[in-house]
Order: structure tokens, then C-alpha cells, then sequence
């Protein structure tokens, strides 16, 4: 990668030539937009329509492993608990490793992606996938079993992170489509963990290290499509090097997160006003905005409720008498709403200015689902499982508003960070007390009583966040 020198002198001479388009009357591209797909080391002007399907096909793969090593987990907590002789306080602690990792190694993803590629950190989290979901089952202690899931989790967490910047660096002009199809593939790994680690398990004897272990070859998998991409050093969204416009940077009746605009293609003007606002991004107070905080708030509420749902409610069903592979099944279900959900959401989300409606719309599925595991966990159990599958879905639309709420790729990239990292540390304690409540009380009634209180302000921090408004805007 060029020094800033290098970097300077390439971007003077990139301003000559466009000015002498200028004054032919020609349109040029900014460096927003030359930046907007960037390309391996020695490619083309535009990357080759093979490398995009190469991408494409990893996004899919990397958004397939970040929810099996959780999941998985879920569908066989008893037998994991009565094999490391676990209590259901130390249960909770488990549940609540998945966000405090998020949030821990979340934060370090934007520096690994402007040290060593978003590419590479991407191939790297899916081999921790990998080296932490073979090893945890078979080390034997349950702090050893901690430590091999916070090395899978981690691989998650930067990889949470990056996946909406991958999106919005490589297909600029469809983010909204691609965010949908990455979203969809989590959801559909979530689903098939849940629903298969039971069968599985019975399928191979029983042993539910056995269960646990296999998922590793799904993410020994996913480390392939991003091999070719360590050697891309290019600067991603956040990276704005000096002299450089912010890349992706969208002008103000653009909606660039939604896939309706792209930087290529402006005129001189356009350059203009594009190299007038560069400073924005990176001196962004991201914690001045009310919008910033908003969505993070909805991130980490929603992240509670899935969380909780992921690591208990396949527990919930089998205290009510429903057998461990139906329990496991219900749970699928409810992961597997969000396929064509996390699709759809998206797509819908984009055309509105406020996503507020769709944030209440979530949250009174949810109430309802909580009220129904209340008063008849067994005999509504699959109408419950539909109504929190549906409610679940706010996490594609998180996503998406992350896109929406800033103009230009630098903005997405730390509101990104901000609202995962943020988000996931403040749903740290739900998982935990859920545990610790159900350890004391005896039964689930006060845990899904915090659940469903929980639900109100998510809807209100959700419709804050899902106004018609950027963080540049509150900055």
C-alpha cells in the first residue's frame, strides 16, 4: 500500500486529469467513486464480474457461520450443563459470553481492516470459527469450554462488524439487495443449526461433542472465497487517506445505503461538492448524535431478546414438556422467519423515509410471542415460535438503518462499530439475569416477564433511530 506521500501525489494527479475533463465538458469520476469497488493488486478498472460473484458467495458463506456456534449450543444446553456439571447461574454466564465478546472484539475490527484488509480479517474470523467450535467440546472444564467459544466468537464479532462494510465497498449500488441476501444466509444458518444439532447428535451416537464439533467444517468452509482476498490492501470505507474524498460518500438527496445511488458517474460539480465535505467522516463526534445512540440502544435490545431466545427458549420448551428435538425444532422455526423476513425487511425499509412503523409493527409480535410462552408454552408453542421468529427480524433492519443513517463510508463504518459494540455491551446482562432468575425462581415465569418488558424500549429506541436523519447531520 502507498505512503501518504505516494498517496497525495496519486491524488493531485487524479484531480489534473479530472479538471481537464471537466473543461471538455465530460463527466469524471471522484475518487468516492474509483474507490467505491476497489480492486486487487493489478486488476482491472472495474472488478471483473467473477471476482463480485467470488465475494458474493463468501458473504453468503461468512453470514452462514455467525450463528451456529450459538445456536448449536442452545439446542443442547442441558446436555452440555449436565456434562460440565454446570449451575444455571453458570449457564447464564455462558449465554451472555456471545455479546460480551461482540462487544469487545467488535471495536477492534475497523483497526484490523485498516492494517491488514477487510478481506483478510474476514478469512482470519472464519478460521477462529473453525479452531474454536473443533476444540470447545473436548477440552473438558468449563472454563476451557468458555475460552474455546470466545475464540469462535470473536471471529464472529469482527466479522459482524465488516460485513456491512464489505457490502457498501464492493456493491455501493446494490446495498440494500446484498445486505437483505447476507442477512437472509444468517438466518438460514441459524435455522439449520438449531434445527439439526439434535438429529445430529442422535445420528452419531449421542455425544453431544460430537453435535458441537461438526459445525466447524461449515466455517473450515467459509475460510475459502476469502483466501484470494488477503492480498487486498485497498482502503476501505473508513480508511480516507490524505487528500481523498471519503469513500462512498453520497450526495445529500442520494440514498446510497439503499442501493438508489452510486458515486460513479457524477460531473464536475458533483466532484466539487464531494471534495467539500471529506473532513466530515473522519471527524465525526459520533456520540453527540442522538440517532447514533438511538440505534445502538435498538441494537443492543434486540440483541437481548435474540440472545436470550437463542441460548433459553429451546429450554423453556422442554421444561413445558416438549421433547428436545421438537424444542429444537420450534427454535429453527423462529430462526428461520427471518430467511425470507431479513430479505423482504430490508428491501421495504429502504423505500421509507421513518422505519419506525416496522420497529412497532416487531416489537407487538414479540409481546404477543413472550405472552403466549407465558400463559401456554406447550400448546401454542409453534404460533409463539412464528410470532418471536418475526420479532427477531429486527436485526436485518438494524442493519439496514446502520446503512441509512450516514452519507458517506466512513460514517457507516464507525456508526457500524459504534452501534454493534455499544449495543452488544448492553446486552450482556440479559442473558445472565434471565439465568439467574430462573435458577432462584424456579420457573420461567419472572424471565419471560423481563423479556416481554424489555420489547418496549426496544420500539422506542427503534422509531428514535429510525428517523429521516444521518449522524453527519448531529455532529
Amino acid at each position: 500500500m502507498p505512503d501518504d506521500e505516494t498517496q497525495t501525489q496519486t491524488q493531485a494527479q487524479i484531480q489534473t486529469l479530472d479538471r481537464g475533463a471537466a473543461s471538455r465538458g465530460a463527466t469524471v469520476r471522484t475518487p468516492a467513486a474509483r474507490s467505491a469497488a476497489p480492486l486487487l493488486p493489478g486488476a482491472a478498472e472495474a472488478p471483473a464480474p467473477w471476482l463480485l460473484r467470488l465475494i458474493a458467495v463468501g458473504l453468503v458463506l461468512a453470514a452462514l457461520n455467525l450463528r451456529p456456534a450459538i445456536t448449536s449450543l442452545g439446542a443442547l444446553l442441558e446436555e452440555v450443563r449436565e456434562g460440565l456439571h454446570m449451575s444455571g447461574s453458570v449457564a447464564g454466564v455462558l449465554t451472555s459470553v456471545p455479546p460480551l465478546c461482540f462487544a469487545l472484539f467488535g471495536v477492534m475490527a475497523p483497526r484490523l481492516a485498516r492494517r491488514f484488509g477487510a478481506g483478510s480479517v474476514v478469512c482470519a474470523g472464519m478460521a477462529a470459527i473453525a479452531v474454536g467450535l473443533v476444540i470447545r467440546p473436548y477440552i473438558g472444564s468449563t472454563a476451557g469450554f468458555l475460552a474455546a467459544s470466545a475464540l469462535a466468537l470473536m471471529g464472529i464479532a469482527v466479522s459482524n462488524i465488516l460485513m456491512p462494510v464489505i457490502v457498501k465497498r464492493w456493491f455501493p449500488d446494490r446495498v440494500g439487495t446484498m445486505t437483505g441476501l447476507y442477512s437472509m444466509a444468517l438466518a438460514l444458518g441459524t435455522a439449520l443449526a438449531a434445527a439439526v444439532t439434535v438429529p445430529l447428535t442422535g445420528a452419531m451416537g449421542g455425544n453431544w461433542q460430537s453435535g458441537l464439533a461438526i459445525w466447524a467444517g461449515l466455517a473450515a468452509l467459509a475460510v475459502l472465497p476469502w483466501i484470494i482476498l488477503v492480498r487486498d490492501r485497498t482502503p476501505a470505507p473508513g480508511q480516507v487517506g490524505p487528500g481523498q474524498a471519503a469513500p462512498g460518500q453520497a450526495g445529500p438527496g442520494q440514498a446510497a445505503a439503499t442501493g438508489k445511488g452510486t458515486d460513479s458517474g457524477r460531473t464536475a460539480s458533483g466532484t466539487v461538492a464531494a471534495a467539500a465535505r471529506p473532513a466530515d467522516a473522519p471527524g465525526l463526534r459520533i456520540t453527540r448524535s442522538r440517532t447514533a445512540w438511538g440505534l445502538a440502544c435498538f441494537f443492543g435490545l434486540q440483541a437481548t431478546a435474540a440472545y436470550i431466545t437463542m441460548g433459553w427458549m429451546p429450554q423453556i420448551f422442554r421444561d413445558a414438556g416438549v421433547p428436545a428435538g421438537t424444542a429444537g425444532v420450534l427454535l429453527a422455526v423462529t430462526m428461520a422467519m427471518g430467511v425470507p423476513l431479513a430479505f423482504v425487511i430490508p428491501r421495504v425499509a429502504g423505500r421509507l423515509k421513518q422505519q419506525g412503523p416496522i420497529v412497532v409493527v416487531l416489537g407487538l409480535c414479540g409481546l404477543i410471542g413472550y405472552g403466549g410462552l407465558y400463559l401456554a408454552p406447550a400448546a401454542g408453542a409453534w404460533a409463539w415460535a412464528l410470532l418471536l421468529g418475526i420479532a427477531n427480524c429486527a436485526f436485518p433492519l438494524a442493519l439496514t438503518m446502520i446503512g441509512m443513517r450516514s452519507r458517506t463510508g466512513a460514517g457507516v463504518v464507525r456508526l457500524s462499530a459504534f452501534a454493534q459494540s455499544t449495543g452488544y455491551l448492553l446486552s450482556i446482562p440479559g442473558p445472565l439475569l434471565v439465568g439467574v432468575l430462573y435458577q432462584h425462581s424456579g420457573g420461567w415465569g419472572l424471565p419471560i416477564a423481563l423479556m416481554a418488558g424489555l420489547m418496549i424500549p426496544q420500539m422506542v429506541a427503534g422509531v428514535l433511530a429510525g428517523r429521516d436523519r444521518t449522524i453527519e447531520d448531529e455532529c
